[in-house]
């Protein structure tokens, strides 16, 4: 299935769960439809550090929308595979096109500039709202222990 949003009324993203063990979702509305994407925390990461890089083309935004806390519904409608982001100047829009891991399913968003930044500003703030990293590795540091690859275990786990 396709899901084509050329206009969304919201854009949304957040997470269930407790840090460490979070779920990941992308919401999309537009009228009555709604479409739920259940993403990466290292893809929503480098599609904020995409959108920032490249919003300064589309002129300074308006008014950023506020409210992208996620609705009640959370079951997804497909798990995303590969994420490709596109600027279209003519338009002033960001494209965001999102194919399914498993499945031969497809999201696609037009965003404006508005809508651009405040998603960009709110998957940073869930990013790092999430575990610390690991000052040696970079992987996240977990609140049971971490057996960092970089000590090659020659040392305590750090916690």
């Amino acid at each position: 299935m396709n899901y084509e949003y050329s206009n969304p009324d919201k854009v949304m993203v957040g997470t269930r769960g407790d840090v460490g063990n979070r779920l990941f979702l992308l919401q999309v509305r537009e009228g009555r439809r709604l479409t739920i994407a259940k993403c990466e925390k290292v893809q929503l990461a480098a599609l904020a550090e995409w959108i920032g890089s490249v919003i300064d083309e589309l002129g300074r935004p308006a008014h950023l929308p506020d409210d992208l806390t996620l609705e009640p519904e959370f079951e997804p409608d497909l798990v995303v595979g590969e994420i490709a982001v596109a600027l279209d100047t003519e338009a002033r829009t960001i494209e965001l096109t999102i194919e399914a891991r498993e499945t031969e399913d497809s999201l696609h968003i037009s965003l404006t500039k508005e809508w651009a930044g405040a998603l960009a500003i709110a998957i940073t703030r869930l990013v790092e709202a999430g575990r610390p990293p690991c000052p040696l590795c970079g992987l996240p540091l977990d609140p049971r222990g971490h057996d960092c690859p970089r000590t090659n275990g020659h040392r305590a786990p750090l916690r």
